[in-house]
Formats: C-alpha cells, sequence, structure tokens
C-alpha cells in the first residue's frame, strides 16, 4: 500500500484552497489534513497537526509565505515547503527557504503531478535514511569486547585522550576519537553540545542558562550538568522544540 501523505493548504483566498484541494483529492496516497487562511495560521497549524507537506501561498497579509516557511524549516519535524503563487518573481527567494518546487497558479496538472511523485520520493528517502540500524557498539575494555546499545547512551565526553561512554549499563572507557563515536551514532538522536560532549537527545530533560550565552544540560538517570556551549545552544533548542 502506498505511503499516506497529509498535507496542509495555506492560501489567504478561499477558491484557491478549494481549487487546490480539489487535485489533490485525485492522488490517492495525499490527505489533505488541514486549511489555513495565513502564515500565522500555517505555523501554528503546522506545529499542531504535524502534517509532511506544506502548500504555501507567498503574498498573504500580515505574515507572508516566506516568512511563514522561514520559523517552518526550524521546527524539529520540519515539513516538506511547496510555495504555490501567481508570482514568479519569488522563485529564487523561495529555495533559499528549503522550498520542495515552487507551483505557479494556475495550476498545470501535470506539473503537479510531477511535484506529488517528487514528494513521494523525498519522503520515502528520509523514511529509510532515519532507520535506526540494529547494530551495538563494541567497546573493549580489560581485554574484553563489551556491546552497548546506542539506545541506552545517555551522552559520550572527551577527557584528555580518553573518551567515556555513559549509559544506563554503567560507563566505559574508550580510545575512539570522540569524532569517530559521534559518526558511528549518527543513525541516532545524538548531538553535540559542546567540543567535548555528544548527547542522546532523547534523554534531555532541563536546559538553564549559566553564564556568556552558555548553557547546563540535565538528562534524565543522570546527576550531572553539562556545558552546552553558546555556539551550540540555537541548533540544540532548534532540535530538542516543535
Amino acid at each position: 500500500m502506498e505511503k499516506q501523505i497529509s498535507v496542509l493548504i495555506t492560501d489567504d483566498e478561499h477558491y484557491s484552497r478549494e481549487e487546490l484541494k480539489h487535485l489533490l483529492s485525485s492522488f490517492p496516497n495525499i490527505n489533505v489534513i488541514g486549511e489555513a487562511e495565513s502564515g500565522e495560521s500555517a505555523v501554528m497549524k503546522t506545529i499542531q497537526l504535524q502534517p509532511d507537506v506544506v502548500f504555501l501561498d507567498v503574498e498573504m497579509p500580515k505574515m507572508n509565505g516566506m516568512e511563514a516557511a522561514k520559523i517552518l524549516i526550524e521546527l524539529k519535524k520540519k515539513p516538506i515547503i511547496i510555495f504555490a503563487t501567481a508570482y514568479p518573481q519569488f522563485a529564487a527567494e523561495a529555495f533559499r527557504y528549503e522550498a520542495t518546487d515552487y507551483l505557479l497558479k494556475p495550476y498545470d496538472e501535470e506539473q503537479l503531478a510531477d511535484t506529488i511523485g517528487r514528494i513521494s520520493k523525498l519522503l520515502t528517502v528520509n523514511e529509510n535514511t532515519q532507520l535506526r540500524p540494529a547494530g551495538k557498539l563494541a567497546v573493549e575494555e580489560n581485554g574484553e569486547i563489551l556491546y552497548v546499545d546506542p539506545i541506552e547512551i545517555l551522552y559520550v565526553s572527551r577527557d584528555d585522550k580518553v573518551t567515556k561512554i555513559i549509559s544506563k549499563q554503567g560507563s566505559f572507557e574508550t580510545k575512539l576519537p570522540l569524532k569517530d563515536l559521534e559518526n558511528r551514532l549518527s543513525s541516532y538522536r545524538f548531538f553535540r553540545i559542546h567540543k567535548s560532549y555528544i548527547v542522546n537527545l532523547d534523554y534531555v530533560s532541563k536546559l538553564s542558562p549559566w553564564f556568556n550565552g552558555a548553557y547546563q544540560l540535565e538528562l534524565e538517570g543522570n546527576s550531572e550538568k553539562l556545558s552546552v556551549s553558546r555556539n551550540y545552544v540555537k541548533a540544540l533548542r532548534a532540535k530538542l522544540e516543535i
């Protein structure tokens, strides 16, 4: 069965929303789950409904489509953005906001079909790359090889020439550089918060201001407060928040 794709349509003109909804109804894998009349509404409904795709008009009062897209691409689960507008001159700017396509009104049905095909392929690729491998992390200790489940790891730190792995199973040491471990754990939800730390985002419980723009981070099941460099704070918040 073909994967269902949830869609939010954003346009300040009721007729334009109805037209696009009618055209999308001919695609069995497309499910229109909501409509928005403005950029502000598009942002709020994207957070509430978490659609796979947001169709955005450009020219709307107050917050326009470009301004809305700028916010949408910062969400923890960012949707695929398709601009749908009568104005061709905004196309170059649209792709600065990671737009997958730019449709012109009146809609061309063949172009719309190409867009839906592109969306389907993109979502399939994203879904496959997010699948977690079944392997475990091998750690050598006292001549033995221990296997640590990455899902159980709270954080990894580097001190001098020793890398420490703190997990729910216990604490382990390895000579592997932090960068190598970061690459090995890239299929999981690990994030660098400091030159000496990478953390499992699934265990983050609290982020507190510290000094000079730096923060301290707390993890579930761990009493130690970890330093978050100010260079990583913005990206960390974007990863954690919806």
